[in-house]
């Protein structure tokens, strides 16, 4: 008899050995999946991404999500910059090269609908300004182009020698007719931005165009705002 009652507490012992053992590595196999749910995919260099959560350390002072831009009306529905991946990382590593002489970023415009640029085409149909729509389209209606200007550490933007979306000789690079501080801010952005794969335009300081930006295709979609 009490042969047979160290049987059944030797088997009891065993049992309970390997229901913790089943416990246990149930608690691992859950913990392993749930880690593997919470690693992020890689996003294609092509997909947009909203600079404003993308990334800090910009500022951002979106023109046509105001009335304060030539069209004198708000056309965007949030102050969202949306860039391609591709063009978002490099714009990064530019700021990252403008912190280090003490200045930031900061965004005028990014993405632009094709429907935005239609609107802005009847208002100034001039193609040296204003690409246009029905033709080959802007870099910004490919989520390839950025309009900006720096700040300094205080916030305060450095001195250009025209406004944003000035359309007149004054605001082209080649117009030298402008003190020295003003000529070397310009210098500085478009130094800066071209060795970091943007191309800059004749007839416009703040715009820059990513190298390779022309292969993608018009978009036409709206910001979706929080």
């Amino acid at each position: 008899m009490r042969l047979n009652l160290f049987k059944i507490f030797i088997v009891g012992i065993l049992l309970c050995s390997c229901e913790r053992a089943k416990k246990q590595k149930s608690i691992e196999l859950v913990q392993e999946d749930t880690s593997q749910a919470h690693v992020p995919m890689p996003l294609p260099d092509s997909a947009f991404v909203v600079m404003n959560k993308y990334s800090d350390g910009f500022v951002f002072d979106m023109k046509y999500a105001t009335e304060d831009n030539f069209l004198k009306k708000k056309v965007y529905a949030c102050d969202h910059c949306l860039l391609r991946k591709e063009v978002a990382d490099e714009i990064i590593r530019a700021n990252l090269e403008f912190k280090k002489l003490g200045f930031r970023i900061k965004f005028f415009d990014c993405y632009r609908p094709v429907d935005v640029q239609k609107q802005m085409w009847e208002i100034f149909p001039h193609a040296g300004y204003v690409a246009n729509p029905n033709t080959s389209g802007s870099i910004h209606n490919r989520g390839g182009a950025v309009d900006i200007t720096l700040v300094d550490s205080l916030g305060q933007e450095l001195d250009m020698g025209t406004p944003f979306d000035f359309f007149g000789k004054e605001a082209g690079h080649a117009y030298s007719l402008l003190p020295d501080t003003t000529l070397s801010n310009r210098k500085l952005l478009k130094s800066v931005m071209e060795s970091y794969a943007f191309k800059s335009i004749s007839s416009e300081w703040w715009h820059y165009n990513f190298k390779s930006a022309h292969q993608y295709k018009l978009s036409n979609f709206s910001t979706e705002c929080d």
